[in-house]
């Protein structure tokens, strides 16, 4: 597929079929993934490959109380409360994998060389036919002790990118985009 092709086409993914995504198709775009750019050439990022549904359930579940247990009093936060208190919410949409880009150094960059190691990751997934989506709501939790447990990462590991990959039901229409604010210098 042209890079053009996958910018343009692939949305945020939140509903999926059932079936399964199987080792190679997720391999692909992980091997993407590590050839994005990073910070000194570190190449910081580690990909954690979840497909057990009770676990990412379980996570799902620690990481909405923790989300409320945070949650300041306002508008914006009644409608978030609403849907982390309604039991059929899963913040992972049910999808059969979930892959965790996580950093493994100090770099002051490390966030962002998992960011486009994510981007990466997200085009190639589109481009085989791969629904992604970034789950931006289980970041705080997977950062925690008890995320990072749930998950089996090392402590010094930094959970960057948690992204959502299945076979998406229905193909995404195109989304509206605002003209760019672009200033010339020179």
């Amino acid at each position: 597929m042209d890079i053009n092709a996958a910018i343009l086409g692939r949305r945020s993914a939140r509903d999926f079929t059932a079936q399964a995504v199987d080792d190679d198709t997720v391999r692909r775009p992980i091997d993407a993934a590590v050839r994005a750019p990073s910070a000194s050439n570190e190449q910081p990022w580690t990909f954690t490959v979840v497909r057990d549904q009770a676990l990412l359930d379980r996570v799902s579940d620690e990481a909405k109380s923790y989300l409320l247990a945070a949650l300041p009093a306002g508008p914006e936060s009644d409608r978030r409360r609403a849907s982390l208190t309604d039991d059929s919410y899963q913040l992972f949409y049910h999808a059969p994998a979930l892959i965790v880009i996580s950093g493994s150094s100090q770099s002051p960059w490390v966030a962002e060389d998992c960011a486009l190691a994510a981007q990466n990751l997200m085009l190639a997934a589109y481009s085989v036919g791969l629904g992604t989506c970034w789950i931006g709501l289980a970041q705080g939790y997977l950062n925690t002790a008890s995320g990072k447990n749930a998950l089996g990462l090392p402590a010094a590991w930094v959970p960057v990118a948690p992204i959502i990959v299945g076979y998406p039901k229905a193909e995404m229409p195109p989304v509206a985009r605002k003209e760019p604010e672009i200033r010339w210098v020179g």
